[in-house]
């Protein structure tokens, strides 16, 4: 797909009509500061603050030097982040999820994205028995003390199927799924999409559906996240 030109300074949304319940994905160029993209995920979405985030909203995601001890911050080192969705650990993870590259690392620090109805299409196809145990309700723990138990393919309150992962020490799969997370890692390896982002550039996504991970890097990179719901109804279906 197609980077789609932030018009952050235009009355028309910045990515295509439908696109959520049809891709989930949307690639962004253009976005040069944090002021654009701060515009720009204000204009898509409610945005919700992270307990990582400044208090407009966005998080700065960069090697801190002071992370690497901390349970669910791995992203704010440069180590290696496996597939996983954000704030898998509350009950209604946002729906949406931006991230921007505003300095790109000397080395690494690619995006991995995998789409989530893919990896559970390949998984009904191949691995029956691996989907329904990572279905089953109650067969995974997200989060710390106020967390949340679920599964890793679930259905929202709507109806909407919804998709909630992590491999760090904030989740506990049951006994029934861990035999299946083998399977599950190499599904997901097989279908992830390599994303080499330059300055300005970045995605959209579906928090609900796709998977996100980055290779280890070397180097000051500098991304800039927001996550929240969808501000025009129909994106939200």
């Amino acid at each position: 797909m197609s980077p789609v030109p932030a018009q952050v300074d235009s009355a028309v949304l910045p990515v295509p009509v439908g696109w959520l319940h049809t891709t989930g994905l949307v690639h962004l160029d253009g976005l040069a500061t944090r002021r654009s993209v701060l515009e720009c995920a204000s204009r898509i979405m409610r945005i919700a603050l992270h307990p990582d985030s400044d208090a407009d909203g966005l998080t700065v995601i960069r090697d801190t030097g002071h992370h690497a001890d901390q349970a669910g911050c791995t992203g704010l080192t440069s180590a290696e982040v496996l597939p996983h969705t954000e704030r898998s650990g509350t009950l209604m993870p946002p729906r949406l999820m931006m991230l921007v590259c505003h300095r790109p690392a000397t080395r690494g620090g690619e995006c991995l994205l995998a789409d989530g109805w893919t990896v559970r299409d390949d998984l009904a196809a191949h691995h029956p028995d691996a989907l329904a145990a990572l279905s089953a309700p109650r067969s995974a723990y997200f989060g710390g003390a106020d967390g949340h138990l679920g599964a890793v393919f679930g259905t929202r309150p709507d109806g909407r199927p919804e998709l909630r992962l992590r491999w760090d020490s904030l989740v506990r799969f049951s006994p029934l799924v861990q035999p299946y997370l083998r399977v599950l890692r190499a599904v997901i390896a097989r279908h992830q999409q390599v994303r080499h982002l330059r300055p300005g550039e970045g995605y959209l996504l579906d928090n609900t559906r796709w998977l996100h991970a980055r290779t280890a890097f070397d180097g000051p990179r500098v991304c800039y996240r927001a996550l929240g719901e969808p501000k025009a109804p129909s994106q939200g279906r």
